[in-house]
């Protein structure tokens, strides 16, 4: 255990708060045992407090002590994904607080793949609630530096682990129901789910549980953004009034202040699209164009983001 590991699993039990990588997103993370903690974290991100957190844990044995049934489907997707970037939506243990849960009977339990994410939960040796570790509704974090420029020392510690692989936060799949449903895309797709649950997984629907990151509008840049199908990107440009920064596929353009390509693979786009849409916010122009994503089942998680973004 390095001497900083050692350090953020203290600031942790003493009640303090450390944002630290996954291979998602940075969380910022807080005792999920302890309610001044916690307050805490959601005062930092300026969080509503009916909405709940998703809660990590070091191992999947853990996690289960979380919930109050665990259905076979649970283990299974546990044992084929865990750890990694899938947050499962499960009837909560009598011991789980309504300030994790946003006063819901459900609770969001993960096991992150992230090294650094792994060595603190196994020091720590609890439950560590770790939204995102950026204000509320704002573009999430995928590096370190992203976590200084947006809650500054309002953060007793950031843990460095590099850029996040995967670049967009964790699948949330709700298995508290009779039947399983998809919260929030990532990268584990539906059928991926579908698979290994052998049966079909349902879109949100108004009696599902509230989760994170699934308001109307979500990890936006303060920068006006439009989403812009690839055949009216130029017209668009040509007649944007003011200053323009552009994300899309194509190449770059003179007419734009700032242009940024990126790649046609889904995977690869998502693990660029926070870092892009910051350096996008940060020019100081008018608006933000995107170039529409496609609309195959690839990009489903990335086409979500934007479209909260835009909202």
């Amino acid at each position: 255990m390095t001497p900083e590991i050692r350090r953020a699993a203290e600031i942790l039990r003493a009640g303090g708060l450390v944002a630290f990588p996954t291979e998602t997103v940075y969380g910022l993370g807080a005792g999920a045992a302890n309610p001044e903690a916690v307050a805490r974290l959601f005062a930092v991100k300026g969080r509503p407090a009916d909405h709940p957190v998703i809660v990590h844990f070091a191992d999947a044995e853990q996690a289960f002590g979380w919930a109050r049934e665990v259905p076979p489907g649970a283990r299974r997707l546990a044992a084929r994904f865990w750890p990694g970037p899938l947050t499962m939506i499960l009837r909560r243990a009598a011991r789980v607080g309504d300030f994790v849960t946003g006063g819901q009977d459900t609770v969001g339990l993960r096991v992150p793949a992230h090294p650094v994410a792994q060595e603190l939960l196994k020091a720590f040796g609890g439950a560590v609630a770790a939204p995102s570790a950026n204000r509320f509704g704002r573009v999430s974090p995928t590096r370190a530096e992203h976590v200084r420029a947006d809650l500054g020392d309002e953060v007793d510690l950031v843990l460095e682990g590099g850029a996040s692989e995967v670049g967009i936060e964790s699948t949330i799949v709700d298995l508290s129901g009779e039947r399983p449903r998809l919260l929030r895309p990532g990268a584990i797709a539906m059928t991926q789910l579908e698979q290994v649950l052998g049966e079909p997984v349902a879109a949100a629907d108004s009696a599902a549980p509230r989760a994170p990151g699934t308001l109307e509008r979500h990890y936006a840049p303060k920068t006006p953004l439009r989403i812009v199908p690839s055949h009216a990107l130029d017209a668009e440009v040509a007649r944007a009034a003011g200053r323009v920064a552009v994300l899309a596929f194509s190449r770059p353009d003179e007419r734009v202040r700032l242009w940024l390509r990126m790649p046609r693979d889904a995977a690869a786009y998502a693990h660029r699209l926070y870092a892009a849409l910051r350096e996008l916010d940060a020019a100081g122009c008018d608006r933000i164009l995107v170039e529409a994503p496609p609309e195959e089942p690839a990009w489903q998680a990335v086409r979500d983001r934007l479209a909260r973004a835009a909202a």
